[in-house]
């Protein structure tokens, strides 16, 4: 059973090394700032008896994650670590500008090493939780929670993702493109057909999607329209073979092209930015599906959406069932600083930074 389940079951508080399963190079400081590793050698030759405390912080209104990882490797990697006192936030928590989110108070050559790998976690997880919690918001403001599949498989260095795929389901996204993402949170990856697998049957969609159907016949049949720029032609066609037995068709039409539609239509054209999977577009492969009475097949649209664009769909009431995106829930926005504030229970700080006490924390156990 993965840790995950028992952790929502309520049997342990965190997440612990089992899930993250770090590179044991972190204990040799291969990852910390070599200014870290040097102040740890002076520190245990000339002050090997203070303890500090050292709290994390950020600057804006955020989905706080990476809490559980953070204790993790302090747990894995710190010098005794059961003489280190931590107090934490929980991955999930909304948080404030300047809000202590964790403190730590011990010798500092026992964990002052790990600073700057515990602020890019932080950054990192934390980021693409509030990016993810702020498209799931927007894609709620209808009254109706709108799905959202997490496809950031193309946007970064694949060894992210099973991290980036936790921080995503912190922040509200229950549909994810790799097994990877789903790794830490104990779901397996969705999805159905790239343009790649109908650019193998020379552009028949039809095609495509009997033998996706033949191979994978448990699936929910969702098939992908906009490989020949035709969304509404190759959604009419597929609806008219699989009848029911079709849940949905994705539209992915890039940016920089117009559908067919409007060439067929052009007294639509004037009002409005015609390219891409655009509001018009989807309003019209609506009618089109239930002027047929396809009225049960779901419309997913992918590509380019932030939350804001979703935010502006909602305001129009597209169309759109479920939204894909990617590369906008992965900009790393939002940054974590370590401070040291006491010095020996006492007040010490840089100029501008102070100990900022937190009523919400817990402590770790």
């Amino acid at each position: 059973m993965k840790e995950i389940a028992l952790k929502l079951q309520g049997k342990i508080k965190r997440l612990t090394n089992k899930t993250f399963k770090f590179d044991e190079r972190v204990r040799e400081g291969w990852f910390s700032a070599v200014y870290f590793l040097k102040t740890r050698e002076i520190v245990e030759k000339h002050k090997p008896n203070n303890t500090v405390t050292m709290q994390f912080f950020q600057k804006t209104n955020a989905i706080l994650c990476g809490t559980d990882e953070v204790i993790a490797l302090i747990k894995t990697f710190a010098k005794d670590p059961d003489s280190l006192e931590i107090y934490s936030l929980k991955d999930g928590d909304k948080i404030k500008p300047f809000e202590t989110v964790m403190r730590i108070t011990g010798p500092y050559q026992n964990f002052g090493y790990l600073e700057g790998i515990i602020d890019g976690i932080f950054s990192r997880r934390t980021s693409v939780a509030t990016n993810v919690y702020n498209v799931v918001k927007s894609a709620r403001k209808s009254g109706h929670q709108k799905p959202v599949i997490f496809m950031g498989d193309r946007d970064d260095h694949f060894t992210q993702q099973s991290g980036d795929g936790y921080a995503a389901f912190i922040g509200g996204s229950i549909a994810q493109a790799t097994h990877a993402m789903n790794e830490w949170w104990g779901k397996k990856g969705m999805g159905t057909m790239p343009h790649a697998l109908i650019q193998l049957f020379e552009g028949d969609v039809v095609a495509a999607t009997h033998a996706y159907k033949e191979t994978f016949p448990e699936d929910e049949l969702m098939a992908l329209v906009d490989y020949n720029n035709d969304v509404v032609t190759d959604a009419l066609k597929v609806a008219r073979e699989f009848g029911e037995e079709l849940k949905g068709v994705r539209v992915d039409t890039s940016r920089t092209m117009v559908d067919q539609y409007f060439c067929r239509n052009p007294e639509v054209m004037g009002s409005f930015d015609p390219r891409g999977a655009n509001p018009e577009l989807l309003f019209a492969l609506r009618k089109a599906l239930d002027d047929e009475g396809y009225t049960h097949v779901k419309i997913i649209a992918t590509g380019g959406f932030t939350a804001e664009r979703i935010a502006e769909y909602e305001d129009l009431s597209v169309p759109v069932d479920i939204y894909g995106v990617g590369s906008s829930l992965l900009k790393i926005n939002i940054g974590f600083t370590g401070d040291n504030v006491m010095l020996n229970g006492k007040s010490e700080a840089k100029a501008g930074r102070r100990y900022r006490e937190n009523s919400r924390l817990e402590r770790v156990e």
